[in-house]
């Protein structure tokens, strides 16, 4: 169904919404591309808008790969989830890189400013792509009385109300564009607190009336109200950042009616990354939402491909398929050898021997660690620094592995990565049960439903469970079991530790040992400068010139 999808997401290019961000106009470039009235008109035309914004997830243009239809330098940057990943992991402990794009030094030193990089450009941009998409598919679909088309409806406004998520999330006050706005009266900003409000309602909408799918009743990955339920839970979860208070039973009641819905843990931790994950029927009943990539249909130098390819180098990628049973293979089609864990991250996770300085193996017991670690520190040093490629540990959670054993990395086939990126999956709902739980108990709890699903995650991980959980605990949970995932940053400024001096990891601030408080004005990133040019409604977020 992916597939599908993706192939109807190539196809619209036809629809030609020629729209910068600042005037949403959507007059097409040239006599011969239909303008979005004309190319509206059966059923399937309808389909192939939807697959349009879909497509804004995870393409980098309409035609190649290697072609940004957006002003990054490198396609690959220019993707939305490569670079929501970065903006979440990079910018705190989770994630460093040796690289010296402009865009890495900037956030993991922490020194963005209000002039745009890569990663703020693109996550940005593509969000609100997908508002512009949504809005068009909206606006020209009102009036259409199509059998099935008020489903179609209903994922656009989901697909819409997830990137005004993303972008309350991460910018804080973006401009707020609705239908009218499309050739019309330029946007506005209403607030972090309203946009929250606004989400939330149309959230609420989706699941009480309208036609979004029921879970299981469209192919994966279309959405459904699973998607909807789960989104709310996450926002209520950072309520408190957003709005000023907080919402610690919503946050339980959305994540247990998300539960309710018929997801599934995976057995295997390991199956939910690996390159056949949107055809293997225990990963997809994990997934929530979820973005597809297909090397053949929708190829993307961003998504998992990065995430595959970008730790490791060539010595630590045969290394580690050797480890794994492939003695003349490599466990990446890439060797990009940029992206590393500090030590201080993966002490999270209870591994047991770790040793340094070996020359064979993992650098750990890993067939007696958590299941949930997929580290190697052969030939790297300790402690991580930003001008050795060598430091720190390498991470493959994203690897070019099938569930059937298959290896995708020979030279006769793709460089780019088949793998589903998951951008909700079950085990977040049982966390945000847990955490919600905990801060309603006072910051601990016994709760034997919040105990029960925290040791179904730890049970798949392998490691033994508490007889109580904090919220101290479960935040290091969930740096263990969303790594790289897009979590961190969020959940390290909802405990408060992102700006503290007291919680300081390798080059928070520039500072090597971490120890440094941040400006407040860096749990938000700015609004991009050529929209405060281009629309005089807008204005920058505090503390950015």
């Amino acid at each position: 169904m992916k597939k599908i999808i993706y192939s109807l997401a190539i196809a619209a290019s036809m629809l030609t919404f020629n729209s910068c961000i600042g005037d949403l106009d959507t007059v097409p470039l040239n006599e011969t591309d239909k303008n979005a009235g004309q190319a509206y008109q059966t059923l399937e035309d309808y389909e192939m808008g939807l697959a349009y914004i879909y497509g804004a997830y995870s393409l980098a243009s309409q035609n190649d790969p290697g072609k940004a239809d957006i002003a990054v330098d490198d396609a690959g940057q220019s993707e939305l989830v490569r670079q929501y990943m970065v903006l979440n992991e990079m910018s705190v402990d989770a994630l460093k890189c040796t690289w010296g794009d402009s865009y890495i030094v900037e956030l993991q030193n922490n020194s963005w400013s209000a002039t745009p990089n890569a990663s703020t450009l693109a996550v940005y941009t593509r969000c609100m792509m997908v508002v512009t998409r949504a809005n068009e598919f909206l606006k020209q679909s009102s009036a259409a009385s199509l059998e099935g088309l008020p489903q179609l409806r209903a994922e656009a406004r989901f697909l819409r109300a997830f990137a005004y998520y993303l972008l309350m999330d991460l910018y804080g006050n973006p401009p707020f564009a609705m239908e009218e706005n499309v050739a019309g009266a330029l946007p506005s900003q209403i607030g972090r607190k309203a946009l929250f409000e606004w989400i939330e309602g149309e959230l609420k909408d989706l699941l009480e009336g309208s036609e979004l799918p029921e879970v299981g009743a469209v192919p994966y990955p279309r959405v459904t109200k699973g998607a909807a339920q789960a989104t709310l839970a996450r926002m209520y979860l950072n309520a408190e950042v957003y709005t000023g208070t907080a919402r610690w039973q919503d946050a339980l009641d959305a994540a247990e009616a998300t539960i309710k819905m018929g997801y599934d843990l995976c057995p295997n931790y390991e199956e939910l990354f690996m390159q056949d994950n949107s055809e293997n029927d225990n990963a997809r009943k994990e997934f929530i939402f979820a973005i597809a990539y297909d090397r053949d249909n929708s190829q993307s130098w961003g998504g998992t491909t990065h995430l595959v390819s970008a730790s490791l180098s060539s010595e630590a990628n045969s290394a580690i398929a050797k480890e794994l049973g492939y003695p003349d293979a490599r466990i990446a089609r890439e060797n990009w050898n940029g992206y590393h864990v500090p030590n201080e991250y993966v002490e999270y996770f209870e591994l047991k021997d770790v040793k340094w300085g070996e020359t064979s193996g993992f650098g750990y017991d890993r067939a007696n660690s958590d299941k949930r670690a997929f580290f190697y520190n052969i030939g790297g040093t300790k402690e991580y620094s930003n001008s050795d490629i060598n430091s720190g540990w390498r991470c493959w959670k994203f690897t070019s592995r099938d569930s059937k054993g298959n290896l995708f990395s020979g030279d006769e086939y793709s460089k780019l990565s088949s793998a589903d990126f998951p951008f909700i999956r079950l085990a977040e709902m049982y966390l945000i049960y847990a955490e919600a739980k905990a801060r309603l108990d006072g910051g601990t709890t016994t709760d034997t439903k919040a105990l029960g699903y925290i040791k179904e995650l730890r049970d798949r991980a392998g490691v033994s469970m508490p007889a109580f959980i904090d919220t101290e605990f479960i935040l290091k949970e969930r740096a263990r079991e969303l790594m790289w995932e897009g979590h961190r940053r969020t959940d390290l400024i909802r405990y408060g530790y992102f700006t503290s001096v007291s919680f300081p990891w390798p080059y928070k601030g520039g500072v090597p040992d971490g120890k440094v408080s941040l400006g407040q004005h860096l749990t938000v990133y700015p609004i991009l400068n050529t929209d405060l040019t281009e629309n005089p409604n807008l204005v920058q977020n505090e503390g950015y010139k």
